[in-house]
């Protein structure tokens, strides 16, 4: 199937750190500051909403490859952003470039990698084992 997904689409998502946000929820960490992994999620989520409405219905994407820097930590209450672009298209591969913000700036960047899917023969696929 062919897929007409624009290059350089992008996408931004926001939220605010929460508790449930933290490392020493996640454990991750032991300290109350936006977590790696929920980071990590906020990329993935950015990148993935970016591309959904270019893709044929029954169609999603999945993540295969994090490769992120978390740079600088970001406390609770913080507003907290991420930015994508897709960078590389190779038939059903799509690769990101992701960077992730607070008000203070940059706090984590990296490539991102998800591959289309249809959901419905993914989901049969896993479920047979």
């Amino acid at each position: 199937m062919q897929f007409n997904i624009p290059a350089g689409v992008s996408g931004k998502e926001e939220l605010v750190v929460t508790a449930e946000l933290t490392a020493a929820h996640y454990g991750s960490g032991l300290v109350e500051v936006f977590a790696t992994p929920a980071m990590v999620a906020l990329m993935e989520k950015t990148c993935l909403l970016s591309v959904l409405p270019h893709l044929p219905e029954g169609h999603g994407t999945v993540g295969t490859k994090v490769h992120v820097s978390h740079e600088r930590a970001t406390p609770v209450g913080k507003r907290v952003w991420c930015e994508s672009k897709l960078v590389e298209i190779d038939r059903r591969r799509l690769v990101f470039e992701v960077k992730t913000h607070d008000e203070q700036g940059v706090i984590g960047r990296g490539q991102h990698e998800r591959f289309i899917i249809n959901t419905q023969s993914f989901m049969e696929k896993i479920q047979q084992g």
